[in-house]
């Protein structure tokens, strides 16, 4: 049996060790398109900050990994999947057939339409090559401005302050990781980032990035409600999204709405087709409905599941994945879990204390905790997620968490126990 996987990410990797240990006699190809060894995205601020060198990102870090598992790594990229000769079409000219493919190709970042955005000096960092010619150009005391304050953003943003640079920071929406905070959360991040002297400009749209005589090599003119401000720039970073690489599945057959379409078992409405990662749109555990959840977490989950209906096991289904975000800008932490914007006809409490950086809020459904953000009380990251995921009836809990919601450990002890005893 031959398995592909297309995408060297964490997904891929993971799928591909996991059929070798299934299946000790298969076939196993990963095809990336990108040069290094595979590596993790999530550690690029780490090596841009200087904490660890390249092979720090690196997923794999024993030499001779991928040899010794009988795993082969080609640099290439699929251009076209041929799903009725189970062939692909490389990049190199060359083609691979498959008997099983695993598509794990991940996420590539959104250009804004932006006049200027193509210009030398403007980055995304979203490879290992964006960071080297980021690095090039943030020194200590360069002028650098971030557009976008999402997720990604706010990793590359402390990456960046420990640089020494002088950043500024422009969101289109009224507050920083807007899809990840409510409004107070939101705004306190922000609160926070002004404290440790990063502008921040919500309600900021950057209309235009133009090449600058003199000191600095652009203007960039940034709209606010305010009127629009011209600022120095020595380096423009772009983190305004991400969307799956899918591209290249046209005429494949295979379904694609956002992401690609799969079932419980990761498998795409094409026979031995499968999806992960970021690329696949799946069942949302919170409601039910088929959403992208590109977080790392849930692309090892996947890799493991696919891998396992690959090789034939039974019993291997994704229940539905759990929206689950949790972020440190520079020492602050803050989370959020399930649907924290809540549901009609939901309840909810919250625990504001902006003097001491700490937010709590909780959203009901009847008497089952749906949804959760956090600001300052790391102690309650698990403890929330728990309770969320296991959907436990809180009963008189539910109440006595309206009054006080920093009772959660109370309550998930006794909710648990209850539970474990019926």
């Amino acid at each position: 049996m031959k398995h592909v996987i297309i995408g060297a990410g964490p997904s891929g990797i993971v799928a591909a060790e996991h059929i070798r240990k299934f299946d000790q006699s298969a076939t196993i190809v990963i095809i990336g398109d990108e040069p290094e060894a595979p590596y993790s995205r999530m550690a690029i601020p780490y090596h841009l900050i200087g904490n660890i060198e390249e092979e720090g990102t690196y997923l794999r870090h024993k030499p001779n990994h991928f040899n010794d598992l009988d795993i082969q790594l080609i640099n290439a990229r699929v251009d076209k999947i041929d799903s009725v000769d189970k062939m692909l079409q490389l990049s190199t000219g060359v083609t691979e057939s498959y008997d099983k493919l695993l598509i794990a190709s991940g996420s590539r970042p959104v250009s804004p339409p932006i006049p200027g955005i193509g210009e030398p000096g403007v980055h995304s960092c979203w490879t290992l090559e964006d960071a080297g010619a980021i690095a090039a150009l943030a020194k200590p005391g360069a002028k650098v401005i971030q557009i976008g304050a999402g997720f990604i953003a706010c990793i590359i943003l402390e990456a960046l302050a420990r640089r020494d640079v002088d950043l500024t920071v422009v969101e289109m929406e009224d507050r920083m990781v807007p899809r990840m905070m409510d409004s107070i959360a939101g705004n306190m991040i922000k609160d926070w980032c002004l404290h440790k002297n990063i502008d921040v400009f919500t309600n900021g749209q950057v209309t235009e990035i133009q090449k600058a005589e003199g000191n600095h090599t652009f203007k960039v003119s940034v709209k606010t409600p305010d009127g629009v401000t011209q600022l120095d720039a020595d380096l423009v970073i772009t983190a305004t999204g991400v969307r799956p690489c899918a591209d290249f599945l046209e005429g494949s057959g295979i379904t694609v709405d956002d992401g690609i379409i799969v079932d419980k078992n990761m498998q795409t409405n094409v026979p031995d087709i499968y999806a992960s990662g970021d690329v696949a749109q799946g069942k949302d555990f919170c409601t039910g409905e088929y959403a992208v959840q590109a977080i790392q977490p849930t692309a090892t989950e996947h890799g493991l599941i696919a891998a396992q209906n690959m090789v034939g096991l039974e019993g291997a289904e994704c229940g539905g994945t759990i929206n689950m975000n949790v972020l440190d800008t520079m020492g602050l932490i803050s989370c959020s879990f399930g649907l924290w914007q809540g549901v009609e006809g939901g309840e909810s409490c919250q625990l504001v204390e902006k003097d001491k950086w700490r937010y709590l809020n909780l959203q009901f459904d009847d008497d089952v905790l749906i949804g959760a953000t956090g600001i300052g009380y790391t102690q309650h990251v698990g403890i929330m997620r728990g309770l969320i995921q296991s959907e436990i009836p809180l009963g008189k809990w539910k109440n006595k968490l309206l009054e006080n919601p920093l009772q959660l450990m109370e309550a998930y002890l006794a909710c648990t126990q209850s539970a474990a005893i019926q």
